[in-house]
């Protein structure tokens, strides 16, 4: 019980930065694009609180984190925060606009992935370094590469959708948008058929090369 509780505990850090950075970023992006709205009601912000969803945020994620602790088995770390408030018609260009502001999330999180390494580097080097901190900046690092894979899924609404739309001819583009109102359903069914999982390999590849670079 001890470990289940200390491994939950060591991923609720990182998850809460991970997702609180990525929809921060959303909102920071959408501002240089000329759209104020996210900054007026308070989502240009590091507070996690405006951004928690009590589903995505706290019952996806905690669930699938119980489930691997009482297991013994790793899954798929999912989770999301509150959608960030954009008005469309406000950015400036249009095209590039939208594409920096679906970019800005995975990237954010790409960042963090860095940054933990970086740090992990730093207690290593300093001679700080314990089995709490180590646990703590592993978990950053892939926390961020498994957020960064889930929402570069190329399907709406999820930011690799958003991507996808916006480097789409406008026609195309129009009726691959569309999927959005399947978007839910078609997650549901790569979750439990196990695609998610293999879309998430490389991913969880390229974190598991970086920590090697600074581990051994």
């Amino acid at each position: 019980m001890h470990q289940s509780l200390y491994q939950i505990l060591i991923y609720v850090v990182p998850l809460i930065f991970a997702i609180t950075l990525h929809e921060a970023a959303h909102g920071w992006m959408a501002r240089r694009y000329g759209d104020p709205t996210p900054a007026m009601l308070g989502r240009v912000t590091l507070n996690p609180i405006p951004h928690i969803d009590l589903v995505g945020t706290i019952l996806v994620p905690g669930l699938l984190l119980l489930g691997s602790a009482f297991t013994g088995f790793g899954g798929v770390l999912l989770g999301w925060a509150k959608p960030v408030p954009i008005n469309t018609r406000n950015l400036r260009p249009f095209r590039q606009g939208m594409l920096m502001v679906a970019l800005a999330g995975p990237v954010s999180n790409l960042l963090q992935a860095v940054a933990w390494l970086a740090l992990l580097k730093l207690f290593i080097v300093s001679g700080l370094i314990t089995q709490s901190l180590l646990d703590l900046t592993i978990a950053g690092v892939f926390v961020n590469f498994y957020l960064m894979a889930f929402n570069l899924l190329p399907l709406p609404p999820l930011d690799g959708g958003r991507i996808v739309t916006m480097l789409l001819p406008y026609n195309a583009a129009v009726r691959f948008a569309q999927l959005e109102r399947y978007g839910m359903l078609i997650l549901v069914v790569l979750i439990l058929s196990g695609l998610m999982t293999m879309f998430m390999k490389p991913f969880v590849a390229m974190a598991q090369t970086m920590l090697s670079w600074v581990l051994f």
